[in-house]
């Protein structure tokens, strides 16, 4: 399908939208679109939601089944799958506008460096959200995170959260809002998917880096976002996102710096539990308590079976 650039006019693009157990999230991003954008629709949860019914009626939409294998499979899926030129990952709890959707996809357009150009998300309240984009993982910046001290020197932690319209260079973007252009995607091996979900975005951030690229985190683009609101239990997706962390570290580091920064992490959330424990919060407390059990075990539990991952 031709989307080449041609007097200004933006690209042809697909969305590509992995779901699990997401439909009423789902609904209320193509609310916000019109009818007969294109989008890929890529069902982890194998039909369980109805949602080959949600976007039957939609001309240019395709359901894909997922088959329950991770997010950085089923992304894959979506991009390897397409017929355009560029892609969008969007996750269901993301509500883009079609004018940031085209400013991403410009970008890429006019700039072949880049391999992806990312929106930052944003809470309901409008405060960008710490981890919309970050750095490579250390030893010094997980310490750094795990004490607090990102609060006070925010460029110097694991997790990004930049100021909306002010430039910001990061080692990766997260992949909510995400345009890549599928050629450059697939011969970067697109998401890495050794992750089942979460530090996928991580691997690709250095795949780039590898091939003497960029991303570009557009700070100007502000996408609302309802972090972690997948249809997943959030016990179990802090677990996921511990153990993802784990395996990534245990990858790319020497053994001794993978357990320093495994032990920094598990120390800091330490903290975080009793902090919470201390508020009378049990509920986030095991939340953390969650994460903990990741990064300690590389381990996580997923729909009623256990993942390795580390």
């Amino acid at each position: 399908m031709e989307s080449s650039a041609q007097d200004g006019a933006v690209p042809a693009y697909e969305l590509i939208i992995v779901s699990y157990n997401s439909r009423s999230q789902i609904e209320g991003l193509l609310a916000g679109l019109p009818n007969d954008i294109p989008l890929a629709v890529v069902d982890n949860a194998r039909g369980a939601d109805g949602l080959r019914d949600l976007i039957r009626d939609r001309p240019n939409a395709r359901y894909l089944e997922g088959a329950g294998q991770g997010f950085a499979t089923a992304a894959n899926l979506g991009a390897r799958s397409s017929a355009y030129e560029y892609v969008i990952f969007v996750n269901p709890d993301t509500r883009p506008t079609v004018t940031g959707l085209e400013t991403l996809v410009s970008q890429l357009a006019a700039e072949p460096n880049i391999a992806s150009s990312a929106a930052t998300t944003v809470g309901a309240d409008g405060s960008v959200e710490i981890g919309t984009g970050g750095w490579e993982p250390t030893v010094r910046r997980a310490v750094i995170h795990s004490i607090g001290l990102h609060k006070i020197a925010p460029q110097a932690g694991l997790f990004a959260r930049p100021r909306p319209y002010l430039p910001i260079r990061v080692d990766w973007t997260t992949g909510a809002c995400m345009a890549v252009r599928v050629s450059t995607f697939v011969d970067l091996g697109g998401f890495d998917e050794q992750f089942f979900v979460y530090n996928e975005d991580v691997a690709f951030g250095r795949a780039v880096r590898e091939k003497n690229m960029t991303q570009a985190l557009r700070t100007d683009v502000l996408v609302q976002h309802a972090a972690g609101n997948s249809g997943a239990p959030s016990k179990e997706m802090l677990r996921l996102r511990g153990a993802s962390m784990a395996r990534y570290v245990a990858q790319h580091n020497n053994l001794q710096n993978a357990r320093a920064i495994r032990l920094a992490l598990t120390f800091g959330y330490g903290l975080r539990v009793l902090a919470a424990l201390a508020k009378g919060d049990k509920s986030r407390a095991q939340e953390h308590w969650s994460y903990i059990l990741g990064v300690t075990s590389g381990r996580a539990s997923v729909a009623g079976r256990t993942v390795t991952r580390a």
